[in-house]
């Protein structure tokens, strides 16, 4: 029970110590929106052939002809009131926007990081038991690929591999086929709300259209993952605790296992969150070839027409997130090894 008290108090005062930086976020998107080429009132009021007039009009809705301190001011005392602005291209709150894509964003990049912990620690831990060997050498081989190969070309390349040419992935356009029904939203997860619906053909549906856009993203990101836990299990089995193990006749496998990964495993935690908050805000590309309805595609789209506040909506859940995946991270780190918490 300490143990798990004194993590809590750690995570708090990490939150309370990252409020000046979403403070900061908030303040720094706002002025970059500013400054960047472009004018929304020009672009919503029917294009650049529009009226002066009508132009104005726009402006003063949307508040562009106050000061810029003014402008600052009631934008901070509306996100203080949880009011994120309207969206020009959509007609609705932003607020609701967002919570409408999350989901379909959280559930791809959820699922992509689960198969690449999946493929990247066992791979990982391979390599590192045999160092120098052709097991090793794939490994990085096969890491140094998915690095070098951006997510947009290899979606592209599995599109046409497993839909075009083999068949087996469904049309990729969206998050399920337009005919489908779609079943009672609990989460917004669909693999996941069609399963508390008891409809297998839909989860299976739904699945098929997750799984070419997860693997896409997580091809990507295999790499960091399995070269942090080669090099973390080169030095946990060159430990002295280790040795030990060795020498009063444990089981190899029980010392990998038990002694090895589970010290090694600790910068993985920390490099998986890391990774995690990454790949929501930037599988745009993912989102865009697979015409994935999430909350990065939405943004992009918002910023190519100047709408400021789904952008600057779009920034600061990132920053939330990330923040919120750091102390998830400091807790989990904190179970794993008790003496993080010292810290």
């Amino acid at each position: 029970m300490g143990t798990i008290g004194a993590t809590l108090a750690r995570a708090g005062r990490r939150f309370v110590s990252s409020l000046p930086a979403l403070f900061g976020v908030l303040v720094f998107t706002f002025l970059l929106m500013r400054v960047l080429p472009g004018d929304p009132a020009v672009f919503f009021a029917s294009g650049p052939n529009a009226g002066q007039e009508e132009i104005e009009v726009i402006r003063r809705q949307l508040g562009l002809d106050k000061p810029l301190p003014s402008q600052l001011a009631i934008y901070l005392y509306d996100v203080g009131r949880g009011n994120l602005g309207r969206s020009m291209m959509t007609g609705q709150a932003v607020a609701k926007d967002l919570k409408e894509r999350l989901p379909a964003s959280l559930e791809l990049t959820l699922t992509a990081l689960l198969i690449a912990l999946v493929s990247a620690v066992p791979l990982g831990v391979l390599a590192a038991l045999r160092p120098g060997s052709l097991v090793d050498h794939g490994v990085r081989l096969f890491c140094s690929l998915g690095v070098c190969v951006p997510t947009f070309v290899s979606g592209l390349l599995l599109i046409y591999v497993f839909y075009y040419l083999l068949g087996f992935a469904p049309d990729p356009t969206g998050r399920i086929d337009i005919f489908a029904t779609l079943p009672p939203q609990r989460t917004g997860f669909l693999i996941i709300d069609f399963l508390l619906a008891g409809d297998l053909e839909g989860w299976w549906a739904a699945a098929r259209q997750l799984m070419l856009p997860a693997l896409t993203m997580a091809l990507f990101v295999i790499a960091p993952l399995a070269r942090i836990t080669r090099a973390s299990m080169l030095v946990s089995l060159g430990s002295d605790f280790v040795r030990t193990a060795r020498s009063v006749g444990l089981s190899w496998w029980r010392i990998v296992v038990t002694y090895a990964l589970r010290n090694a495993i600790l910068p993985v935690i920390t490099i998986a969150g890391i990774v995690f908050s990454t790949m929501l805000g930037a599988n745009v590309l993912v989102e865009k070839v697979f015409s994935w309805p999430g909350v990065a595609s939405y943004a992009l789209d918002a910023l190519l027409v100047s709408d400021y506040a789904p952008v600057q909506g779009f920034v600061l859940l990132m920053a939330t997130i990330f923040v919120i995946v750091n102390l998830l991270v400091d807790v989990l780190y904190g179970i794993a090894d008790p003496r993080a918490t010292v810290a």
